[in-house]
């Protein structure tokens, strides 16, 4: 008996999980002191920018780490002010009712839909919060929220469509068919082919290796071509004839 109610509860947990609205960390937001010298330390790490945007006391600036799905939000006003729970973790969704009403039959009580009265995750305006969807129904625009057992809030945004510049343009070596995997190789050859009538002696598989990875996170030919001749140069010091 005890087997079978195991067995049953796994179930239903398992079916919670397919059933249940995406909800992927979007954004990890904090204040800093000093916004410039934050903003040059990440992109010092390679990260990408985003955005920044500046509304009175208010300045927030996005960076997303490479090739991540999630990004943070540094700048100041970002979060509320003197808060002991942490305010700062941001779920995104593509349907903001579904997600709502998921939360809520599972017992969690849930805020009503809200938009920012000064633009997303603006808390320097009175009255931050304004009650219902954004006016204009833009994406990133509307916001739940709901709290965990310890107060630490968790903020719901809908996001339906993604700015341009928002996704990484890369392709998982698995989703490749063999057709694709094909015209690629060609690719690779073609534009590795001037590259050895005009350098010294090398091995071809060490320009396609950087080649492909550049393709596949996204660059375009002429970019990849260029990141294969930094590697053989930097690296393998293979220089021009």
């Amino acid at each position: 008996m005890n087997i079978k109610l195991t067995n049953l509860k796994e179930n239903k947990m398992s079916s919670d999980r397919v059933n249940s609205p995406n909800m992927k960390l979007e954004v990890v937001l904090f204040n800093v002191s000093d916004v410039d010298r934050a903003k040059a330390f990440y992109e010092n790490l390679g990260w990408r920018f985003d955005i920044d945007v500046v509304n009175g006391d208010f300045r927030g600036i996005q960076m997303t780490p490479p090739n991540s799905q999630a990004s943070i939000i540094i700048g100041k006003g970002v979060t509320p002010a003197n808060s002991d729970s942490m305010q700062n973790l941001v779920l995104a969704v593509d349907d903001l009712d579904a997600a709502r009403k998921d939360l809520s039959d599972r017992g969690v009580n849930v805020s009503e839909i809200f938009h920012y009265a000064g633009g997303p995750f603006n808390n320097t305006v009175e009255n931050s919060h304004v009650s219902g969807r954004d006016p204009e129904g833009r994406s990133y625009f509307s916001f739940a929220s709901f709290e965990d057992p310890d107060g630490n809030v968790w903020l719901l945004q809908e996001i339906t469509t993604r700015l341009p510049g928002r996704e990484w343009n890369s392709t998982q070596a698995g989703d490749l068919d063999i057709a694709t995997v094909a015209n690629l190789l060609r690719e690779t050859a073609e534009h590795h082919d001037s590259y050895e009538k005009t350098h010294a002696k090398h091995d071809w598989w060490d320009w396609y290796a950087p080649y492909l990875s550049a393709r596949q996170n996204g660059s375009s030919p002429e970019e990849a071509a260029a990141a294969a001749d930094r590697y053989m140069e930097k690296i393998l010091s293979v220089l021009s004839k």
